[in-house]
C-alpha cells in the first residue's frame, strides 16, 4: 500500500527562471488545452490525484475513463465477478441450506461461469492498462495498489487456465480469494480505511495482548479452582465441562468474555460478576482505543485528501492563468473571468453549484481573479446549497389569500401530525382489543369507518397544501412527496377495498374475494398508515438529528460496507474450503425427533442449527452473520470442533476478532463522529440531512472539515515545483 507521501507527490510545476524553456516531451504552456483545466478541476472535486498525463489525447482518454459509462461498467464488472461465487461450484442454487432437506444443487456446466469470469478479467486488464498509461511507469512502480492489481490479475488468469485444463475439477480456486481485491482497489475511501486499520493495529495489539494475558491468567486460576476431587458430584461435572483442559478452559472464558452464554457459563461456574466486569472493562477499553486511534489516523488521511484538493485547485489556477497568457509574451497575473466562464461549461459539476459559481464569476466583471480568490470561489463546492422553493401562487381574492396563509402555515403540518397520531392510536386500540380474536371472527366495521375518515382527511390535506403552495412548491418538499405518495397509495387501496367488499357495516366479515381477504386489505392499509406516521420526524428536532445521522451513515457507509463485504467474502471462501461437507445430516427420520431427544440440551443437534454450514457461499454468509452477532456462537464453535477438529477454533476466533471486535468498533467510531458533529452547536446552523432545506448529504471528508488544517501557500507552491508530464512556463 502506498505511503501517505505518495498521495501528494510533486504534481505540477512552473519553469524556474524567466526564460520559459520547457523540457522536451512535456506539455508546455503553449499547448495547454481548456480540457486540461476541466480535468484538473474534476480531479480536485473528486479528491483524485492530478499526477497524470496532460497532452490532448491523454486528457481525452482520461475523461472518457472517468465518465459515468466507464465507471459504471467497471463497477458492474466488479459486482459480476463477486456474484459468481453464488452460482459456481459449490452452487447456492438450492431451496434450503438445511442439510437434512437439501437436495443436490443445480450446478452450471463447466465453462459457463469461467467464460463470464474471463470477460471480467479482461475488463480489469484494460482498466489496469489505461491507469498505467495515464500515470506513467514511474508512478506505477511506486504504487503498491497498482502492483498488487497486476499480481492479482496474473494469478487469476493463471489459475483460470489451470481450472479449464482440469475441466473445473480443481480442489482449490486461488483466484476466488483475490476477487475482493478488485473491489478494494477501485475505492479510495476503502484504501484509506484499510490504511487507518493498519496504522491502528499496534495499539489494538497492545490491548489484545492484555486480553490474552487476562484470559491465560483466569484460565489457570479456573483450572486450579474448579478441578476438584468430587468426580461424582453433578455440580463438579458441570464445572469440569468448562475447565477440563487448557484449550477447553480458554474457549470457555473467551465465550464468556463475549457474553454469548453468560447466564449459562457464569452461573454454573459461579463466576458471573467477575466475568461481567472483565467484559465491560476490557472490551470497552478496546473500543475506546480503536475509536481514538482510528479517528487520529483518519484525520491524517483526510488531511492528505484536503491537501490534494487544494493542490488541484491551485494547479487549475496555474493552467488557466497560463491560458490567459497565450495572447501576449507574458501571462497576466490571475485568471480572466471570461475564460473561467468558458471552461466552466465543460466541467462535470452539480448544476446548482455550477450556477452559483458562474454568478460569482460574473460579479468580478473583467477584473482577473487572484489565486486566493480562485481558491475561495471553488470552496463553494464544499458548501450545502439551500434549496429555494418555487414561489407560491398569487391569489387576488382576500378570502383565498387568507386560506393560502392558513393552509401553508407550519401549524397546519402540526395538525396533520395530530391527526396521524390519532389514527395510529385507533389502530393500536383495535389491535389490543382484537388480540385474542381470530381474523375471520373480527368485526371491522368501526375500524373500516375510521380508516375511511382518516384517508379522506389525508386526501383533503394533500389538496389544500397543493392549493397553498402550488404543485411545484408542494413537490419541492421531500416530506410532502412522502405524504402525497402514501396518501395516493392509501386512497387506491381503500377504493379497491370498497369496490370489492362494499361499504362497511356491522358484522362486516365477507368471504374472501379476489387475491386478498378483507383482513389482508385492512392490514395493508394499517401498515401504510403506521409507516406514514414517520412524517413527524422532521418536526421534532432531537428526532431529526438522529434521523439525519442515520441517513448520513447510510450514504457514507460505502467504504465501511465495502470493507465488510471483502471480509465476509474472504472468510466465506476460506470456510467453504475448510468446512465444506463436515456437517452431515443424521440418518433415519428427517424429523430428527428421537435424535433431538437424546442430544444434549443446548447443543447444535438439539437446537437444530443444521442450516449453519459452509456447504455453499450463501450458507457460509448466513453462518458468518450468526457468528458475528455472537449470540449462541459457542454452539457453532463446539459443533465444528466435534465435526472437523479442535483446529477449527482458530478460524472462528479470527472471525470474531475481525468482525465483532475490529469492524463493529470502527462502525461505532463513525457513528460517534456523526453524532458529535450533529450535536455540535456550530453545526446547528447547517441543514439536517433528510430535511427540506438540505439538497445533499455531508460526506466523510466534509464532516471533519472544521478540524482539518488548511494547507499554506508556500506548501502548495513547493509541491507545484515538479510534474512528470507538464511544465507551465511562467
Amino acid at each position: 500500500m502506498a505511503e501517505p507521501q505518495a498521495e501528494s507527490e510533486p504534481l505540477l510545476g512552473r519553469g524556474r527562471g524567466g526564460g520559459g524553456d520547457c523540457p522536451a516531451g512535456l506539455t508546455t504552456c503553449r499547448s495547454i488545452q481548456p480540457e486540461a483545466w476541466a480535468c484538473l478541476n474534476e480531479d480536485r472535486h473528486l479528491y483524485r490525484s492530478i499526477n497524470h498525463r496532460m497532452d490532448a489525447s491523454s486528457l481525452w482518454l482520461y475523461r472518457r475513463y472517468y465518465s459515468n459509462v466507464c465507471q459504471r461498467t467497471l463497477s458492474f464488472t466488479i459486482f459480476l465477478i463477486l456474484f459468481l461465487a453464488f452460482v459456481e461450484t459449490p452452487s447456492s442454487l438450492t431451496r434450503t441450506a438445511d442439510v437434512r432437506y437439501r437436495a443436490v444443487p443445480w450446478e452450471l456446466p463447466c465453462g459457463l461461469t469461467e467464460s463470464v469470469e474471463v470477460l471480467c478479467l479482461l475488463v480489469f486488464v484494460a482498466d489496469l492498462s489505461v491507469k498505467g498509461y495515464l500515470f506513467g511507469w514511474a508512478h506505477f512502480q511506486k504504487d503498491l495498489w497498482l502492483l498488487g492489481y497486476l499480481v492479482a490479475l496474473v494469478v487469476s488468469l493463471v489459475d483460470w487456465t489451470v481450472s479449464l485444463s482440469l475441466v473445473c475439477h480443481e480442489p482449490l480456486r486461488v483466484r476466488r480469494l483475490l476477487r475482493p481485491f478488485f473491489l478494494l482497489q477501485n475505492s479510495s475511501m476503502m484504501k484509506k480505511t484499510l490504511k487507518c486499520i493498519r496504522w491502528s493495529l499496534p495499539e489494538m495489539a497492545s490491548v489484545g495482548l492484555l486480553l490474552a494475558i487476562h484470559l491465560c491468567f483466569f484460565t489457570m486460576f479456573g483450572m486450579l479452582l474448579f478441578a476438584g476431587g468430587k468426580q461424582d458430584d453433578g455440580q463438579d461435572r458441570e464445572r469440569l465441562a468448562y475447565f477440563r483442559n487448557l484449550p477447553e478452559s480458554l474457549t470457555s472464558l473467551l465465550v464468556l468474555l463475549t457474553t454469548a452464554n453468560n447466564p449459562d457459563g457464569a452461573c454454573r461456574a459461579r463466576e458471573g460478576p467477575w466475568g461481567s466486569v472483565r467484559s465491560l472493562f476490557l472490551m470497552n477499553l478496546l473500543t475506546a482505543i480503536i475509536y481514538s486511534q482510528f479517528r487520529g489516523y483518519l484525520m491524517k488521511s483526510l488531511q492528505t485528501s484536503l491537501f490534494r484538493r487544494r493542490l488541484g485547485t491551485r494547479a487549475a489556477f496555474e493552467v488557466l492563468s497560463s491560458m490567459a497568457g497565450e495572447e501576449g509574451a507574458f501571462p497576466q497575473a490571475g485568471v480572466k473571468p471570461q475564460n473561467l466562464l468558458q471552461v466552466l461549461q465543460e466541467v462535470q459539476l452539480d448544476s446548482s453549484h455550477k450556477e452559483v459559481m458562474m454568478e460569482q464569476v460574473r460579479s468580478y466583471g473583467s477584473v482577473p481573479l487572484s489565486a486566493d480568490e480562485f481558491q475561495k470561489l471553488f470552496n463553494e463546492l464544499d458548501r450545502s446549497v439551500v434549496k429555494e422553493h418555487p414561489p407560491r401562487p398569487a391569489y387576488r381574492s382576500p378570502f383565498l389569500q387568507s386560506a393560502q396563509f392558513l393552509f401553508g402555515h407550519y401549524y397546519f403540518d402540526y395538525l396533520g401530525n395530530l391527526i396521524a397520531l390519532a389514527n395510529l392510536v385507533s389502530i393500536c386500540v383495535f389491535l389490543v382489543l382484537d388480540a385474542d380474536v381470530l381474523p375471520a371472527e373480527r368485526d371491522d366495521f368501526v375500524l373500516g369507518i375510521l380508516n375511511c375518515v382518516f384517508i379522506v382527511y389525508y386526501l383533503l390535506e394533500l389538496l389544500l397544501k397543493v392549493f397553498a403552495l402550488g404543485l411545484r412548491g408542494y413537490l419541492s418538499y421531500p416530506s410532502n412527496v412522502f405524504d402525497g405518495l402514501l396518501t395516493v397509495v392509501l386512497l387506491v387501496l381503500e377504493i379497491s377495498t370498497l369496490a370489492v367488499y362494499r361499504l362497511p357495516h356491522p358484522g362486516w366479515r365477507p368471504e374472501m374475494l379476489g387475491l386478498l381477504s378483507l383482513w389482508d386489505m385492512t392490514r395493508m392499509l394499517n401498515m401504510l398508515i403506521v409507516f406514514r406516521f414517520l412524517r413527524i420526524i422532521p418536526n421534532v428536532k432531537p428526532m431529526a438529528v438522529v434521523a439525519s445521522t442515520v441517513l448520513g451513515l447510510v450514504q457514507n457507509m460505502r467504504a465501511f460496507g465495502g470493507i465488510l463485504v471483502v471480509v465476509y467474502y474472504i472468510f466465506a471462501i476460506i470456510g467453504i474450503n475448510l468446512f465444506r461437507g463436515v456437517i452431515v445430516a443424521p440418518p433415519g427420520n428427517s424429523s430428527l425427533a428421537p435424535a433431538n431427544g437424546s442430544a444434549p440440551c443446548g447443543s447444535f443437534e438439539q437446537l437444530e442449527y443444521w442450516a449453519n454450514n459452509f456447504d455453499d457461499f450463501a450458507a457460509a454468509l448466513v453462518t458468518l452473520w450468526n457468528l458475528m452477532v455472537v449470540n449462541n456462537w459457542q454452539v457453532l464453535l463446539d459443533a465444528f470442533r466435534r465435526y472437523s477438529g479442535p483446529w477449527s477454533k482458530i478460524y472462528f476466533v479470527l472471525w470474531w476478532l475481525v468482525s465483532s471486535v475490529i469492524w463493529v468498533n470502527l462502525f461505532l467510531a463513525l457513528i460517534l463522529e456523526n453524532f458529535l458533529h450533529k450535536w455540535d452547536p456550530r453545526s446547528h446552523l447547517q441543514p439536517l440531512a433528510g430535511t427540506p432545506e438540505a439538497t445533499y448529504q455531508m460526506t466523510v471528508e466534509l464532516m471533519f472539515r472544521d478540524v482539518l488544517e488548511e494547507p499554506k501557500e508556500d506548501e502548495l507552491t513547493e509541491r507545484l515545483s515538479h510534474h512528470p508530464h507538464l511544465r507551465l512556463c511562467r
